[in-house]
Parts: C-alpha cells; sequence; structure tokens
C-alpha cells in the first residue's frame, strides 16, 4: 500500500514532530517539579543510572543482579509516586506522554505499520471524503432517541420504531465492543433521513478512538475510485486510485454509504461482489447502508451480492419520520 515519497515523508515529519513535542513537554513538567520538590531530581538521576545498569546487566546475562536492580528500580519509582502525589502532581507526570501510546509515537510497532500510522496514510489518500470532521457532532453522544416515535406500531418490523432504534444501538455497541474478534458486518436498510448514516459515523467514531482504521465512501465516490482503477487512463490517476482500492480492501472497516444511488450497471454489480467478497476472505469487517428494498438490491445488483448481503451481514431495518425534515419544521 505504497504512497508517493513526499506524502509518505510528510507524514513522519509530522510523527518526528510528535516525538520533539513529547520531549519538550516532558522536559517542562520536570523543570516545574523539580522546583516545588528538589529531592525528585536525585531520584530520576537513580532511575537514570540504574536503567544503564541493567542494560550492561542483560547484555552480560546477568539475571539475578537484573532482579535486585529491577527491585531497586521499584522502590524509587514508589517513592517517586508518593512524592508526586502528595505535592497533587499525577503519578505518571514525569512519564513521557504519547498521542498513540500503542506505537509510542513512532509509527511503528516492530516492523509492523501502528494502526495510527495506517489511518494517518488513509486520511491522506482520502483526503476529499475524511469524516473526522462531522464526528465531532455524529456520535453517540449527540445521538437521541427522541426522534423515533413509540406512539405506533410499524407492521415491517412489529415494533414501534423508539423500541427498534433502541436494539438496533445496543447490537451497534455490541458490533464495537466483539469488534476485535467478531469480524461482523451490518447493513443499514430504511428511507431517507431515518438516521442510517448517523449511525455508521457513531461506530465510525468509536472504532478510530480506538486505533482502528475506518474509511468512509459513499457509492458514488467508491465506484468512482474503482473505475479509476480499472480503467484509469494516465499514470498518475492510475497510481492513486490503485493506493485508494488497496485501502479499501485491507482497511479495519470500510463505511458504504448510500448504496444504490450510484449509476448502476453491470460494472458497480461486478466490483460490488469484489469487494465484499474480498472483504469477507480478510475477514475485514464493513458497513453499507442503503434505501433500497430486498427486492430491489436482488434486481440492482445480483443473486451474487444479494446471497452475501443476506448470509454474511447482519440486517437492521430502520424505521420512523426523515429526521432531516423534523428538525427543519423545529427551526
Amino acid at each position: 500500500m505504497a504512497i508517493k515519497n513526499d506524502q509518505y515523508n510528510q507524514i513522519l515529519r509530522e510523527y518526528d514532530y510528535r516525538q520533539q513535542k513529547n520531549r519538550h513537554e516532558l522536559s517542562k513538567r520536570r523543570e516545574e517539579v523539580y522546583n516545588v520538590i528538589p529531592e525528585l531530581k536525585k531520584l530520576e538521576d537513580d532511575i537514570i543510572s540504574l536503567s544503564a545498569q541493567s542494560g550492561r546487566m542483560a547484555l552480560q546475562g546477568d539475571d539475578s543482579s537484573l532482579l535486585k536492580l529491577k527491585a531497586q528500580f521499584d522502590d524509587i519509582k514508589a517513592v517517586q509516586i508518593e512524592l508526586l502525589t502528595c505535592n497533587g502532581f499525577p503519578d505518571d507526570y514525569l512519564d513521557m506522554h504519547y498521542t498513540c501510546s500503542k506505537c509510542k509515537d513512532t509509527g511503528f510497532i516492530g516492523k509492523e505499520k501502528c494502526n495510527c500510522l495506517k489511518q494517518a496514510i488513509a486520511d491522506l489518500i482520502y483526503d476529499d471524503s475524511n469524516i473526522k470532521s462531522i464526528l465531532s457532532h455524529e456520535n453517540f453522544s449527540a445521538f437521541s432517541f427522541s426522534y423515533y416515535s413509540d406512539d405506533y406500531i410499524d407492521e415491517t418490523i412489529g415494533a414501534t420504531p423508539l423500541t427498534n432504534m433502541q436494539k438496533i444501538v445496543a447490537g451497534c455497541k455490541n458490533f464495537i465492543k466483539h469488534f476485535k474478534e467478531g469480524h461482523d458486518n451490518l447493513l443499514f436498510m430504511g428511507n431517507t433521513g431515518v438516521g442510517k448514516t448517523f449511525l455508521a459515523n457513531c461506530i465510525a467514531k468509536e472504532l478510530l478512538d480506538q486505533g482502528y482504521t475506518v474509511i468512509y465512501l459513499t457509492a458514488f465516490r467508491l465506484f468512482d475510485i474503482l473505475e479509476k482503477h480499472k480503467f484509469g487512463r494516465n499514470e498518475e490517476t492510475s497510481y492513486i486510485a490503485a493506493n485508494q482500492f488497496d485501502y479499501i480492501l485491507d482497511c479495519d472497516l470500510l463505511i458504504i454509504d448510500d448504496l444504490g444511488t450510484e449509476l448502476n450497471n453491470s460494472f458497480t454489480a461486478s466490483q460490488l461482489y469484489l469487494i465484499i467478497n474480498e472483504r469477507l476472505l480478510r475477514q475485514k469487517s464493513m458497513i453499507i447502508s442503503t434505501n433500497l428494498s430486498h427486492d430491489n438490491l436482488n434486481s440492482n445488483y445480483g443473486e451474487r451480492v444479494y446471497s452475501r448481503l443476506i448470509s454474511k451481514y447482519s440486517i437492521r431495518r430502520i424505521v420512523g419520520e426523515d429526521i432531516r425534515l423534523h428538525k427543519a419544521v423545529s427551526n
């Protein structure tokens, strides 16, 4: 999933900046604390000295001495924490604070790219479809059940819109909770404005916050990328589309919004099957939202796609009034 060198270097420079910023902020915290608690400076020097000794002992294979050094280190650390907390500082005030604790702001865990680096690359490639800007107001904290009526039973689902949505939201939170081992897929069906996209964004926000890579694409944008990947007329267009195609297949969660709004033909049907089938094989999750009915999904994309959706996706039908129209009338 290579990108151009200048783009990649741009991302790595950001990681260098984070590391420099982390070191600078730690230095400022140390200076602040040493002015208030001078004895902490000697404890820090002792910790540095013990770390150097433990490195030498490890190279020499002296395990017994290493255990003694570790006990000394733990004792000093305990005194350090006690002095910090007694003086009103957090117990980790003298530790390095990272934007990503998994890779410690290096972008790598061993030789493998950390998910934060994968997402940074994905964000760069998909800069015009990045959803992070709207997730600040489309998330579970901003979600409201007040738009869903409890006054009538919808015949298509045998429940009120409110009861139905409460079950769907609970299922979405379970999807997030078991995302790592679940490899599940969701298909949101329903009329325009009932909250399908909002709910997909809620899930995206939670998973992004946990360090997973998430790509959001409208159906129109998805098939535009797939067309350029297959029929790209020039080298640059083909190169970009190839990278985008790789990320479509390999990101942790792919969201396809408004399936059915694109120009439908044999190409879209075959490419949708390719994406769905390949991600199933890779055990990568997808969320698809659509206004189409079961019959229309079958007729538009064919039996192969429809069969995968019915058998491999948890189908959630959302019912209710158009929330956007409701908000417009309220305002």
